[in-house]
């Protein structure tokens, strides 16, 4: 039986040569790791060996298996290698002709060993070790460049022979094995299939966090909208049908080195800070695929390129290094052709049927998803063999319907619809924490992409444009400002919320932080909303940032105690000041915001609408030109100043009925300090009831008569 193997020298591929019936069983790829003299080499002719001959699948392969075949023969010299428990050697052909085949020996047992100690003409700090070393990096070169480097001008200097001589000279004495140099190897790391499921760990709490992952490559991507959606496809080899995520976006795409970038397990972060930029760790999407699901497959565009990646813990099952396929294409004319730049015709015809093996996605669902590009950029990820919850999924899915209402939305919901733990929290009913949907809408401090989940678009919302009496209170820690919004949400009032949103880079991280007074009593702050960016807080000169590298919360810093001690005094103040003492009506009635916003379909912008517009009768889609903006795209976006409070009054909705059509804008005075001094007085705010919190005795000087109206001393 004859196989094939891919013949390798410093990463780089040389040719695929073949052999018949081998002895041994061969790995997929053989790395020669560096050159001897053969001079040099006794022993050798005792050991079993059989030939290899070449099975170049182009011209790139013939030119450099004859260029190897050269070096071999010009220069006398033996290729040296290593898998498993088998040292190999490939001698010198007797003439350099690209039609020799070449001789492979090789040594099971540790007869042959390595002297790693330094000789005298090797020790630290000699000129004779570095000009070994150069040596082999230049062969290093050759083989990469072709007869540039490695023509007969190469000339191995004197003093090579004695860095690399055998003898009692320079080992210290024969000994009953012969040993070999091993020419400043560095020592790699092999990676266990085993880790892709440690991978998923880093979402263990909390499955949406994987999903955020994929959102921010997206966003990162400079995609404009992004699908997300469980549909179900058939497994070939079960014969099953079984449900795939897919997310869809149309951003820039990824050309192979990217490609190879995002599915290798870490990389150096960005020199240059981008304010805009979430990517930080180089984990993100490993991490939340392996979350997801068992097996992942990425199908990326650009304008000029197309990749396909394939991170499966099915195909690495039994294994002992993890295998990620990778086929890339490049455009030629109107096609795309198997880019041989970066790998064989080969490598690539293995890599591809590795994926249909072990997916569902053959050459037409390949082709299918491929026109969903529509010769445009963007990146598909599908994700199947989901994570499951018992004998169900985790994930939990509803498509929408077409023209429905608000409550038929498509959406992906976690199965166990448990709130995440707070302390204070009361409450068990918090959508975001199980209704993709509603930890989509407001995700982004801005937001801009358009967000589709099961086919119906996220209605996003900027959190902070969307709470009734607003303050923005500003600050300086350790050195740095902060800006926080503090609000109230009659929506979060009635499902018993409240606390702080910390967003980091635009993104948020945590959602609900309760401080202050809220950590110890659940009434305290409910409904009030705070909303602050802490990018310029947690992210530090050198390029460290203080953020978990699931981006799900901070780390334990001076500067993340240090905010929770100041956010919980604002919270306390604004709490303290606007509603402890407030006496509101009762009324079934829905508050609207301060003011309310829309957002430009073509241009993503935020525009504020007058407060005497009625924001129902907004068409689908909206754009600047129109009521009641009339403005222009390149118009610059608004935003509220500090210390501008705006109070609205109910105003009817479907299930409302209007008591009073008047509204009132106050604007508080402001001091230096940038605090406000004085909020709209009771008589001009009516909403809900709110019943005092603050427990204990009266203020009064008498605690026995409630009548007493004398004032409590002190």
């Amino acid at each position: 039986m004859s196989m094939h193997i891919f013949l390798k020298k410093d990463q780089k591929l040389i040719c695929p040569v073949k052999c018949s019936d081998p002895p041994v069983e061969l790995p997929q790829e053989l790395i020669i790791k560096c050159m001897f003299k053969q001079k040099k080499m006794s022993g050798l002719s005792k050991l079993p060996q059989f030939p290899l001959t070449r099975a170049p699948s182009n011209p790139r392969d013939e030119y450099e298996w004859e260029k190897f075949l050269s070096f071999l023969h010009e220069h006398d010299r033996v290729a040296y290698g290593e898998f498993e428990q088998i040292k190999f050697y490939i001698l010198p052909p007797a003439k350099a002709s690209k039609f020799s085949p070449i001789s492979f020996e090789y040594q099971i047992d540790h007869t042959r060993t390595v002297d790693t100690r330094p000789r005298d003409c090797e020790s630290a700090g000699s000129h004779l070790a570095e000009e070994c070393v150069g040596q082999v990096n230049a062969m290093g070169r050759c083989l990469a460049n072709g007869a540039d480097v490695c023509s007969s001008d190469l000339k191995i200097p004197p003093v090579e022979d004695r860095a690399n001589r055998f003898t009692a000279e320079t080992c210290g004495g024969y000994q009953s094995h012969v040993k070999q140099d091993r020419i400043l190897e560095k020592n790699l790391i092999r990676v266990d299939p085993s880790y892709l499921k440690t991978l998923g760990q880093a979402h263990s709490g909390w499955v949406f966090g994987g999903i955020a992952e994929l959102v921010d490559n997206s966003r990162d991507a400079k995609a404009t909208k992004i699908d997300i959606s469980v549909d179900m496809i058939k497994l070939e080899k079960s014969g099953k049908d079984v449900p795939m995520l897919s997310v869809i976006d149309d951003g820039q795409g990824m050309d192979h080195d990217e490609v190879v970038k995002m599915v290798s397990f870490g990389h150096k972060q960005l020199d240059k800070d981008d304010k805009d930029h979430i990517g930080r760790f180089g984990v993100g999407f490993k991490t939340g695929a392996m979350r997801l699901g068992r097996d992942v497959l990425v199908l990326t565009q650009t304008a000029n390129s197309r990749s396909i990646a394939f991170l499966s813990q099915s195909l690495n099952e039994g294994k002992d290094n993890i295998e990620i396929p990778i086929v890339s294409y490049r455009r030629q004319g109107q096609r795309m052709e198997v880019d041989t730049d970066v790998q064989s015709e080969a490598l690539s015809k293995s890599n591809l049927k590795a994926i249909k093996e072990y997916s569902p996605f053959d050459k037409y669902l390949i082709g299918e998803k491929t026109a969903l590009f529509s010769g445009g950029s963007g990146t598909q990820i599908y994700i199947w063999n989901l994570d499951r919850w018992g004998s169900e999924y985790c994930l939990q899915w509803q498509n929408g319907l077409k023209g429905g209402s608000s409550f038929h939305q498509g959406d992906i919901l976690i199965r166990s619809r448990r709130s995440r733990s707070r302390p204070g929290q009361i409450n068990q009913k918090v959508p975001l924490d199980y209704s993709l949907r509603a930890y989509l809408e407001v995700i982004f401090l801005v937001p801009r992409m358009k967000m589709s989940v099961q086919g119906t678009l996220v209605k996003s919302r900027p959190l902070a444009n969307f709470l009734t009496k607003t303050v923005i209170e500003t600050g300086i820690i350790l050195g740095r400002p902060v800006e926080l919004t503090l609000g109230f949400s009659q929506l979060e009032w009635e499902q018993a919320s409240c606390g702080i949103f910390l967003y980091w880079h635009g993104r948020l991280i945590e959602a609900y932080k309760r401080v202050g007074g809220m950590i110890h009593s659940a009434d305290v702050g409910r409904g009030v909303i705070g909303v602050v960016d802490v990018s310029n807080l947690m992210d530090e000169q050198d390029g460290r940032v203080w953020v978990h590298n699931n981006k799900q919360g901070f780390q334990d810093c001076q500067s993340y105690a240090s905010l929770e001690e100041w956010l919980g005094r604002r919270a306390d103040q604004y709490w303290d000041k606007n509603f402890d003492s407030l006496e509101l009506d009762k009324g079934n009635c829905v508050y609207k915001p301060d003011c309310e916003w829309v957002q430009c379909d073509k241009c993503r912008k935020w525009r504020i609408l007058p407060p005497d517009f009625d924001s129902m009768s907004l068409p689908t889609q909206w754009f600047c030109y129109m009521e009641p903006f009339k403005g222009k795209c390149a118009d610059v976006e608004q935003k509220q100043k500090p210390g501008i409070v705006v109070v609205s009054t109910k105003r009817s909705t479907d299930d409302c009925v209007l008591k009073d059509s008047d509204s009132t804008m106050i604007e508080a005075d402001t001091d230096a300090s940038g605090s406000d001094e004085k909020l709209a007085k009771a008589e001009d705010f009516k909403s809900t009831n709110l019943k005092r919190l603050k427990r204990g005795l009266p203020r009064y000087e008498d605690a026995r008569s409630p009548s007493s109206t004398k004032p409590r001393k002190g």
